[in-house]
């Protein structure tokens, strides 16, 4: 017996109409299922990154010194600002340390954003601190780090700038493997880069013998990581001008500089932070 083609019993390939819907049914329960699986997933991934992320800031704040020496007729100050919570953890770390040779500062950062940055970052902090107890020169010390790094963690760089200020005569040393350049402030509305540098460590490369200053009485030393300094869409000179001419006319007060400096380049940072200012004490 011939069917009319308006038959609704059939569709057009001969298919019952019950057996597609039955088919349609299955196939949007399967893609829930799925969308709700990739959800889960979704949660979990979110929630190892936090697991990790906090893990990190633990880390940071156990590597990073518990407070800063004092010393007479030496004023210090930091600023330790994490990465935004959006962004991965890095590798930014400072350090003061009395030693035979005078106080030792550093200012360094390792290359990469994750846990293991962190870890590594520590290791290279406790290391310098028992090379410094040798009472090597600043770049010997940067030598030291970078054949540590070259040799137990191949692949990672870091840069660090190392000054070794002796608090009586205002003698100043400054050491930089491929850090963000130093500032010496020398008086009210005037500060210079120290400009000269090595390579970054890791690389196996010799350091240059560092540079020698002195800072007088009043005068300061300004070292920063490049979260501070580094925005999208404005050139790396331009940025380095700005935070000079921010220095200059800043506070003469430590705590002062640190905080209008983070006030007036810390918004909206996607890295890690460090400003750290050290002022000999003007005698009289």
């Amino acid at each position: 017996m011939l069917r009319s083609h308006e038959d609704p019993t059939d569709d057009a390939a001969g298919e019952p109409q019950s057996a597609q819907d039955d088919e349609i049914r299955r196939l949007r329960k399967l893609n829930a299922e799925l969308l709700a699986e990739l959800e889960e997933t979704n949660r979990g991934v979110v929630a190892l990154y936090r697991e990790e992320h906090q893990l990190a800031l633990t880390l940071q704040r156990t590597f990073l010194p518990e407070h800063l020496p004092r010393l007479p007729g030496i004023e210090l100050a930091v600023r330790y600002l994490p990465a935004a919570t959006q962004t991965e953890i890095g590798g930014d770390f400072y350090e003061a340390i009395d030693t035979p040779g005078g106080l030792l500062l550093a200012v360094g950062d390792v290359m990469g954003h994750s846990l293991q940055a962190a870890v590594v970052m520590g290791e290279l902090r406790h290391a310098l601190r028992a090379f410094a107890t040798e009472d090597h020169p600043p770049h010997v010390l940067l030598e030291r780090l970078d054949t540590l790094l070259s040799r137990h963690r191949p692949g990672w760089t870091a840069t660090v700038c190392v000054a070794l200020l002796e608090p009586g005569t205002g003698r100043l040393r400054i050491a930089n493997a491929g850090h963000p350049l130093p500032l010496l402030r020398t008086g009210p509305g005037r500060a210079e880069f120290v400009t000269e540098h090595g390579p970054l460590l890791g690389l196996g490369l010799p350091q240059p013998v560092g540079t020698s200053h002195r800072l007088a009485p009043g005068a300061s030393l300004l070292m920063v990581t490049d979260g501070l300094i580094e925005k999208r869409g404005t050139p790396l000179p331009e940025a380095l001008e700005s935070l000079r001419r921010a220095a200059a006319d800043g506070p003469w007060d430590c705590e002062a500089l640190c905080d209008a400096l983070l006030e007036g380049f810390g918004a909206q940072q996607r890295d890690d932070i460090v400003v750290f200012a050290a002022r000999r004490a003007e005698t009289g």
